[in-house]
């Protein structure tokens, strides 16, 4: 079923409290050139890497017995750890690049990299191994014994190892599909320990920092810039815009069936900068849920006090939400994402959302200029499943746009190619924003690149992790 329908409706307030509420901080344009600049940085730094790493090669090292053999396993080594220590930042939650380019796209990048280092980092321990078991003339089991049980800092070094092995086989697609996002996450935080133990080893034992003390300060210098970096902005940050703003729940109330609201409030919202469309982390203080935190996004514009946020019950956590009560403690990490306002490049655009994929749609298109011309559509497989239906076409009608419903399994109602030519026939000349399942968003992706919007004009939000 494909029904266009506006609404005369206004918008009600999202807090549900009837109070007056005070006018939310936008949230900032991202800066110019910070994704570049730091790009830059990074390839410095890679650059100064494998300098280092060549610098201290000689030709009578590399024709000795096994040196060719060593010399690519120190090279894999440290070009697999540097390339670590990138994949670390891109989701170390940096507000200048995460604000540019946005979290999905860091995380896509992430995952791009950890292959390769995982794999630089297997060549490194390989190639050591074969190349001293050469030079010593043994096998290499038992070298790679004599390593972990005479060489300093060496076991904490091959746990470390494993412990990223870890992390990497569980971010596997097929691994991430079978896992529950509570074990994930946790999971992934041994890539930390895994890091830190490997550290000692590369100082004291790396051949490429003895006799030269600069390259050892460089890479200790890297290596602690980045763990402030995530100290900073994964930890500190969080627990002081926790403590600062004192977010607690007012009450939680369900919207459709599996879907439930929970509205907040807290101290100085109003200078919270947000965009509408952007997402926290949510830990919630109560047993149980206190030690994970989950990225939800926020389902309407802050009204300070208050602020709102529209969860499906899919895991464990987020079901258990709809059973939280008034009064709960709330800790808060963010805002995140670039799926904003500041992203479009033109004054029209189509919003589509799929199931509670609409949440940060409906947010965005409360934030959005009243200048820009907006098409929505709203996918769902039953009609009790479309959420905030009313706000939606309350603030479409507001503004004059076309609300288009998608209603009805997906072998009925196709959201393809030729559908969206007939119901946005100027989409070519849009900027679309498409939130929902990551299967929902590559199809419509494919489908609206193929109607000619170019990529840079698509933005997305996976509701997946």
């Amino acid at each position: 079923m494909i029904t266009t329908t506006p609404s005369p409706r206004l918008a009600p307030s999202p807090s549900g409290t009837g109070e007056r509420a005070r006018a939310h901080r936008p949230g900032p344009a991202p800066r110019a050139g910070v994704a570049d600049a730091l790009a830059a940085l990074a390839g410095i730094g890679f650059g100064a890497t494998l300098g280092s790493v060549v610098a201290t090669e000689s030709w009578g090292e590399l024709a000795s017995r096994g040196g060719l053999l060593l010399a690519i396993g120190r090279l894999a080594g440290f070009t697999g750890a540097y390339l670590m220590l990138v994949m670390v930042v891109l989701v170390a939650r940096l507000p200048w690049l995460e604000g540019a380019v946005g979290q999905d796209r860091l995380v896509r990048l992430h995952r791009r990299i950890a292959p390769c280092a995982l794999w630089l980092i297997a060549v490194h321990v390989v190639t050591i191994t074969l190349g001293y078991a050469q030079l010593t003339r043994t096998g290499p089991l038992h070298e790679l014994w004599t390593f972990v049980t005479t060489y300093p800092d060496m076991l904490a070094a091959m746990v470390g190892f494993g412990l990223l092995v870890m992390a990497g086989v569980t971010s596997v697609r097929m691994a991430r599909r079978r896992m529950r996002y509570e074990s994930w996450w946790i999971v992934h935080l041994y890539t930390y320990l895994g890091l830190a133990l490997a550290f000692a080893h590369q100082i004291v034992t790396g051949i490429s920092f003895l006799g030269h003390p600069l390259a050892k300060a460089i890479w200790v210098v890297a290596w602690a810039s980045t763990a402030g970096v995530v100290l900073v902005f994964r930890f500190f940050q969080p627990i002081w815009r926790s403590v600062y703003h004192a977010v607690r729940i007012v009450s939680v109330r369900e919207e459709v069936p599996g879907v439930c609201s929970v509205i907040c409030s807290g101290r100085h919202l109003d200078r919270l900068a947000v965009s509408g469309g952007q997402f926290f982390q949510w830990r919630f203080l109560v047993p149980g849920l206190w030690w994970q935190a989950h990225p939800y996004s926020l389902s309407a514009l802050p009204k300070p006090p208050y602020m709102r946020v529209t969860v499906k019950g899919i895991g464990d956590q987020s079901r258990a939400v709809a059973r939280l009560r008034p009064g709960t403690r709330v800790a808060i990490e963010g805002p995140y994402g670039a799926f904003t306002r500041h992203a479009r490049a033109t004054d029209k655009v189509l919003l589509v959302g799929a199931g509670v994929g609409i949440t940060p749609v409906r947010a965005l298109l409360e934030d959005l200029p009243r200048g820009v011309d907006v098409s929505v559509v709203v996918r769902a497989s039953t009609p009790e499943e479309v959420v905030h239906g009313d706000e939606v076409a309350a603030l479409v009608a507001e503004r004059g746009g076309r609300l288009h419903h998608l209603v009805g399994p997906r072998r009925d109602v196709h959201l393809d190619a030729r559908s969206l030519r007939r119901i946005v026939p100027d989409l070519a000349s849009r900027d679309v924003y498409v939130c929902g399942p990551g299967s929902f968003g590559d199809a419509v992706e494919r489908a609206v690149t193929r109607l000619g919007v170019p990529e840079a004009r698509v933005h997305r939000e996976d509701f997946s992790f």
